[in-house]
């Protein structure tokens, strides 16, 4: 580290962490104080130029200008991309509960989507049909009844309703409840693989570090109960090709589902008044007991 320019007082990162010392929330001492450490560590180690640190404030600059209160955030994006999402996402959901596993949770959600009613449709886009259902449980196995599943995912084209201006108010969007069996139901299309917005900051980093920009195809789920952990997670398609290669990190074995092939016969397309050949995906969530996040 630096020291002064006598070369014998304390190093300016030790100055700067001992003006910290006094803050009176203990917990943000300690952050405050670690950021500094290493933040200098950092710019040691690669001797960061003048012209990179301005390039750098650029950068958060028009990624700060890229967001806006409803859709769009830059920044949890750029987490994502840097797997700083999934690595606070893995600190914070390290205690081993046979819960379901959490995922990070995107730049797109809207909240105060539609209410929708057991196995209703929130496609309002074409696609494949689909059937998402399953049981909301606790880690005894037990049904959850009531519990809230907010669900959000792309239309066809990649890109969510509230980013697309194109697309209907709440397409691909809705609060379903299970029912007293602890049962959900969600009409939709299958998920796509999609690129992640390079139109942005994040996208120029993405292409000057030769990385690709793709998701593999997923459902988001962020499920609420009383008495429980919210759980934030997505639901991928097991056969997507970038499964390997998220460009957020996000994927987990235990996340994937197969949507198989059901004909306009099934039983379920009589119940859920589908007209034709569709897909069904089925999954249990387990959900942690506990204080609310």
């Amino acid at each position: 580290m630096l020291a002064d320019k006598e070369g014998l007082g304390p190093s300016l990162t030790d100055q700067v962490v001992a003006s910290f010392a006094a803050t009176p929330d203990e917990r943000l001492r300690t952050v405050m104080q670690s950021l500094v450490r290493h933040l200098h560590a950092f710019v040691n180690e690669v001797e960061l130029t003048e012209a990179e640190w301005m390039a750098a404030v650029r950068f958060l600059t028009a990624t700060g200008k890229m967001c806006d209160d409803v859709v769009r955030q830059e920044f949890i994006l750029l987490s994502d991309t840097l797997g700083v999402s999934m690595l606070v996402d893995a600190i914070n959901h390290r205690y081993a509960t046979g819960a379901t596993d959490s995922t990070v949770f995107g730049p797109f959600y809207i909240d105060g989507m539609p209410e929708r009613e057991f196995g209703e449709t929130m496609a309002l886009t074409p696609g494949t049909p689909a059937l998402v259902h399953g049981r909301v449980l606790t880690t005894d196995g037990e049904p959850i009844a009531g519990a809230v599943l907010d669900v959000w995912q792309t239309a066809e084209n990649g890109m969510y309703s509230g980013q697309d201006t194109a697309q209907q108010h709440g397409n691909l969007r809705g609060r379903y409840r299970t029912d007293a069996s602890g049962c959900y139901a969600i009409s939709t299309i299958v998920p796509v693989s999609y690129p992640i917005p390079t139109d942005g900051p994040v996208g120029k980093m993405l292409e000057a570090t030769g990385r690709h920009p793709w998701r593999p195809a997923h459902m988001h789920f962020m499920i609420d109960a009383p008495g429980f952990r919210t759980l934030v997670t997505h639901l991928f398609d097991e056969g997507d090709p970038y499964l390997g290669s998220d460009a957020v990190f996000g994927v987990k074995p235990s996340l994937m589902v197969a949507y198989r092939e059901r004909p306009a016969s099934d039983a379920l397309a009589r119940q859920f008044s589908f007209d034709g050949a569709f897909r069904e995906a089925r999954y249990d969530f387990v959900l942690d007991r506990g204080l609310k996040e």
